[in-house]
C-alpha cells in the first residue's frame, strides 16, 4: 500500500511538473518567436529571410496554443486550484494580457501568411517600409505584453490578489 501511494505522489508531481515545464518553455518559446520576429523584420526580405518569419510565427502560434492549453491545465488539475485563480483579479489581468497579445498576433500571422502565397509561387512578397514600421509596433506591443505576464505570475504566486 505505502509503495503504490508513493508512486502515485510521485506521478502526480512528475505530471504536475511536466505541465508546468510544458508552460514555461512555450511562454520562452513565444518570447523568443517575437523577439526573432522583431529583430529580423526589414523591407524587401530575401527569400530566406521571409521563410524564416514565416516559420518563426508558426513557432509563436504552435507555442501560445501550448501555453494556453497547459496554462489551463495548471488552472484546472496541477495549480492551486480553479477557485485559487478565477478569484484572482492579478490572474484575470494576465488572462487579458495575454488574450490583447493574442489578438494583437492575428495582424502579422495574417501578413505572413499573405507572404506565404507569392513564396509558394517562388516569388517574394511586396514589403514596404511602412508595413514594417506597423509590424515592429505591433510586435513592440505584443513583447511589452508578455514582459509583464511574468511579473504578475511572481505576484499571485506571493499571494497578492487573493481574497
Amino acid at each position: 500500500m505505502y509503495k503504490n501511494v508513493n508512486k502515485q505522489i510521485i506521478m502526480d508531481a512528475f505530471k504536475s511538473a511536466s505541465v508546468a515545464y510544458i508552460h514555461y518553455l512555450s511562454f520562452m518559446l513565444c518570447f523568443g518567436a517575437l523577439v526573432f520576429e522583431r529583430i529580423s523584420l526589414k523591407a524587401n526580405p530575401s527569400r530566406k529571410e521571409a521563410i524564416s518569419m514565416v516559420a518563426a510565427d508558426i513557432i509563436y502560434g504552435l507555442a501560445g496554443v501550448a501555453l494556453l492549453i497547459s496554462g489551463i491545465y495548471r488552472v484546472i488539475k496541477f495549480g492551486q486550484g480553479s477557485e485559487f485563480y478565477t478569484h484572482n483579479p492579478i490572474f484575470w489581468t494576465k488572462i487579458v494580457i495575454f488574450a490583447l497579445v493574442g489578438s494583437l498576433s492575428l495582424y502579422p500571422t495574417v501578413t505572413y501568411i499573405l507572404w506565404a502565397i507569392p513564396l509558394s509561387k517562388g516569388k517574394l512578397p511586396a514589403v514596404t517600409a511602412n508595413l514594417v514600421s506597423r509590424l515592429r509596433l505591433i510586435i513592440n506591443i505584443e513583447l511589452l505584453g508578455f514582459s509583464f505576464i511574468p511579473f504578475f505570475a511572481s505576484l499571485m504566486a506571493r499571494g497578492v490578489g487573493a481574497h
